[in-house]
């Protein structure tokens, strides 16, 4: 114990050795490490982690990188192989895929050859002179598997022309084809409202036998009073 004189005010002063004793009130934040040689106690600050935002997104490995850009260049070689075909209803879902990958070597690129694709189409289908002949190609469309593009052809003609009932049958068949079966039957319904003798074409068409079991369909194609008719 200390006895320290100031300004005539006694004061004692304790030297206390705290050893192996943490007070958790003044030590929060901090790791302590005894040394090897020593009872001396080392203060290490720990340093939190900085916590990723919520808006943050996480940037792919490297590895993930490397397919990325493989599966990209394959879309965008697909797509201008396509374009020379003239094949644009198929070239743009390709070129929208490289444009969301966000490669910008590649995206710019294909932005360019995405406005010339749709350029072409939109004179494609101002083209047809009668209504025919634009359910004829969106049929042609959806016999090479390009839904998506005979998908926008129907409805523009469904749109335009809406008395027409084969419009809705091919709507109808192209909806069977891709699993959306409540937007099939609706378009089925139409058609047969318009024309009932599409009702008997339905039966023996083969693109609806997804629905074969479907008891809607059956009511559909076979009212009360017309089974086996």
């Amino acid at each position: 114990m200390t006895l320290l004189v100031t300004n005539g005010i006694k004061l004692y002063l304790e030297r206390v050795t705290v050893s192996h004793r943490v007070v958790p009130e003044a030590t929060a934040g901090f790791e302590f490490v005894e040394g090897p040689m020593t009872k001396k106690t080392d203060v290490k600050a720990k340093i939190p982690a900085s916590p990723r935002s919520k808006g943050e997104t996480r940037k792919p490995a490297p590895d993930e990188q490397k397919i990325l850009f493989t599966q990209t260049m394959q879309a965008y070689e697909q797509a201008l192989k396509l374009l020379q075909l003239k094949k644009y209803d198929k070239v743009r879902p390709l070129l929208e895929k490289v444009v969301a990958s966000g490669i910008s070597e590649l995206a710019d690129r294909a932005k360019v050859h995405l406005k010339i694709c749709r350029q072409q189409v939109e004179q494609i289908s101002n083209s047809f002179v009668t209504p025919e002949e634009h359910y004829d190609f969106a049929i042609s469309l959806m016999n090479d598997g390009d839904f998506v593009g005979a998908r926008e052809h129907l409805e523009k003609l469904s749109v335009k022309n809406p008395k027409l009932d084969f419009v809705w049958y091919g709507l109808a068949v192209l909806e069977c084809l891709t699993g959306r079966t409540s937007e099939s039957l609706q378009h089925l319904a139409e058609s047969i409202r318009l024309n009932p003798g599409t009702r008997f074409q339905a039966r023996n068409d083969s693109d609806f036998r997804n629905m074969a079991d479907d008891p809607r369909f059956t009511e559909l194609l076979y009212p009360e009073g017309t089974v086996g008719a």
